[in-house]
């Protein structure tokens, strides 16, 4: 049984909604997990903490202070407990705290305190649901790697019909299954990503770089390790680090950086994905010392650096899957599928800068990814997290 011996916490927030989860919590012990349940204060007007206590048989945590015993509940010791968090059903007032790092209260300082997946469930009457601040707080939540259970449409408490109805329980508990269920497909296979800008020196204080934040190579790190795989991300100057503690990581600011280490891996790779924004052309000289302003203007010598795709490309080993990146503003697919071809490519992922909440720095993006048969399935905005998931479930076609 999947859920066997799994620890999971089960926050449950003020909306109607909470009168279900007794049934979720009756289905998770009798699959064999131990459950621990949170709740903020105005949860227990819709149910009882004793009804939930004797359901998980775990004493039911609302305040930071156990006054009866003269004690404080310890939210950071939930965070280490736990395989996986449920918070459901989960207000809109909860959802802001949440996407907003807000905790005034227990459940909130348990989520904040989280180090394994979380599953948040939403619940409120359909205008809330609907609000473009809802809708901002979900994709927050989101990009930190959130799962979120999507609220159904049906009868809601107002009297009104519409989407904002939690989950129903049965389904709630399928996903959970399914989590833990999830075979690790790419266990055993290592996997090799790039991610972030270089920067290429001028001097000891100028570069020239881009504006990579290193996001996009970072989802797909995350995501290569939960599908089972040992990963190796290669990172440019960046301040954001992946959660996941089994991936390598190796931090590099030049684009001959990047070379010399990617293929230095090349060969013990099963899967190249060359996220990274490489500088094509750098300095032909680094002054030793800060550049005067002498004149009024600055000639620069420029060269090319050394094409890492195109090498891996020419490199590539029997069965090595190997993915690039191409970020265009005109002629897009065009210019996609010659680099697939030019590089030999199994895949290669494009993006546009003419696409609103797409490409540098933004948590979001939207794909276009093509194969060596030039098949190309284009995809909505989404998450960087989501679109790391359809990456990867475009590369195990390729195995299948």
């Amino acid at each position: 049984m999947p859920l066997q011996g799994k620890n999971i916490v089960l926050g449950i927030t003020g909306g109607i909604a909470a009168y279900k989860i007794p049934f979720l919590v009756r289905m998770l012990i009798k699959a064999g997990a131990s459950v621990r349940i949170c709740m903020t204060p105005s949860a227990k007007d819709f149910v009882t903490p004793v009804t939930l206590s004797t359901l998980s048989n775990n004493p039911v945590v609302i305040d930071f202070i156990n006054n009866s015993k003269g004690s404080w509940n310890n939210h950071v010791e939930w965070g280490l407990w736990a395989d996986l968090f449920v918070f459901a059903p989960v207000t809109a007032n909860t959802l802001s705290k949440m996407a907003h790092g807000q905790a005034d209260n227990f459940l909130t300082a348990v989520y904040m305190s989280a180090k394994a997946p979380v599953f948040i469930a939403p619940a409120m009457d359909l205008d809330m649901y609907k609000h473009p601040a809802t809708k901002k707080n979900i994709e927050i939540l989101k990009s930190y790697g959130n799962h979120i259970i999507p609220a159904t449409s049906g009868a809601l408490a107002s009297g009104l019909t519409g989407p904002g109805r939690m989950e129903e329980p049965e389904n709630i508990f399928k996903q959970i299954q399914e989590f833990f269920s999830k075979k690790k497909v790419l266990t055993g296979k290592k996997i090799l990503i790039t991610g972030g800008p270089t920067f290429e020196a001028l001097d000891p204080v100028r570069f020239i770089g881009n504006h990579s934040s290193g996001k996009m190579g970072i989802a797909l790190a995350e995501k290569a390790a939960e599908l089972g795989a040992e990963v190796h991300l290669i990172l440019g100057p960046t301040h954001l680090k992946p959660e996941n503690p089994n991936i390598k990581q190796t931090h590099i600011q030049s684009a001959s950086e990047m070379y010399r280490e990617v293929m230095a891996r090349q060969k013990e790779s099963d899967i190249i994905i060359m996220s990274a924004a490489v500088a094509d052309f750098t300095p032909e000289k680094k002054s030793n010392h800060k550049i005067k302003k002498t004149s009024n203007t600055l000639k620069l010598n420029l060269i090319k650096t050394q094409d890492i795709l195109k090498k891996l490309g020419e490199n590539k080993k029997e069965g090595q899957i190997l993915v690039g990146f191409a970020m265009e503003t005109q002629n897009e697919l065009e210019n996609a599928k010659k680099k697939l071809k030019k590089k030999n490519l199994d895949l290669i992922v494009l993006n546009s800068l003419n696409e609103k909440k797409a490409g540098f720095k933004h948590d979001t993006n939207k794909v276009t990814i093509i194969n060596a048969e030039l098949n190309t399935k284009v995809f909505p905005l989404k998450s960087k997290i989501d679109v790391a998931h359809d990456i990867f479930n475009e590369i195990l076609k390729l195995y299948e």
